[in-house]
């Protein structure tokens, strides 16, 4: 038994540390991206996002000797999963570019109180009045960040919040994904949703495109090996321990988020937006622990 706890808990170690990297990594893509906004429009940042993450995703899915099309990608719930990508990529990288990047990424963060309200009414999962009520504790929260009916109000905040509500329903949507998919698949058409995403968006804006020099490809270049290697992260820290003690450290990319608005791009942090972070964070991390509580009693 002894062994037995000692091996979780190293587990749950490796698993936790992986997380960390994880969100760290998308943090510096967030980063990367807000920097390239100042000189390249959403469109094209997206249509070049994309191409790169899903070249690398291809790449690996080729040397793991894994076929880049199966039938299973054009299932029902791959289809929801590919358009609520598009959805989520859209309107967070209009968030990034056009309002701070500390309250796109706090906002980012109630997108699992999200699932949770998703997962009950889509799926039919139990939840109990208390992981409710943290659920609207959460979005308190993020109404808190918003302040809406206030000078401080700013309607670009929206873009963050179907953002949030995209990556929510993705996530719904990849629990009802073949489990026939490998990682590597799942990527690569999620990052080519991000290039459909650029695609419409740069229709709809009609923008010229723009020659990048040399920093800004280097910038594209550090977002997408980011990205690319926060969700290989993510991936090894869902596979690593148990899901209750690896999740919670989901929550360091606010910690990371906002360090990076602040020291990289001067934003400030207002008294609202620590305190919506705070109920944000602590209803997430509520709801896990209600979680871990419920499967124990059965």
């Amino acid at each position: 038994m002894r062994i037995d706890i000692a091996t979780d808990s190293r587990a749950n170690l490796i698993g936790s540390i992986w997380m960390i990297a994880s969100m760290a990594g998308f943090a510096i893509e967030d980063a990367f991206v807000k920097a390239v906004s100042e000189t390249l429009p959403v469109g094209q940042i997206l249509i070049l996002f994309g191409l790169g993450g899903a070249l690398v995703f291809a790449l690996v899915a080729r040397a793991n000797k894994q076929p880049l099309f199966v039938q299973d990608v054009v299932s029902r719930p791959m289809c929801i999963r590919m358009f609520f990508e598009i959805i989520g990529r859209l309107f967070y990288v209009l968030a990034i570019a056009l309002t701070p990047l500390s309250a796109a990424t706090v906002i980012l963060q109630a997108t699992p109180l999200a699932v949770v309200a998703g997962a009950a009414l889509v799926f039919g999962e139990r939840v109990g009045w208390r992981r409710w009520l943290a659920v609207f504790i959460g979005l308190l929260g993020v109404v808190v960040i918003l302040q809406p009916g206030t000078d401080s109000f700013s309607a670009l905040s929206v873009l963050a919040i179907i953002g949030m509500i995209g990556f929510a329903g993705r996530d719904l949507a990849s629990r009802a994904a073949p489990a026939t998919l490998h990682t590597s698949i799942l990527g690569l058409y999620g990052f080519l949703s991000v290039i459909i995403a650029g695609v419409a968006i740069s229709v709809w804006q009609s923008a010229p495109f723009v020659r990048p020099d040399a920093e800004v490809w280097l910038f594209l270049l550090g977002a997408v090996l980011a990205g690319v290697a926060a969700y290989s992260c993510l991936m090894k820290a869902m596979r690593t321990g148990e899901v209750s003690a690896v999740t919670p450290f989901r929550y360091t990319r606010l910690l990371f988020g906002l360090a990076f608005g602040v020291i990289l791009f001067g934003e400030r942090l207002s008294l609202e937006m620590l305190v919506g972070s705070g109920l944000i964070v602590f209803s997430g991390l509520f709801i896990l622990w209600r979680g871990k509580q419920a499967k124990a009693a059965l």
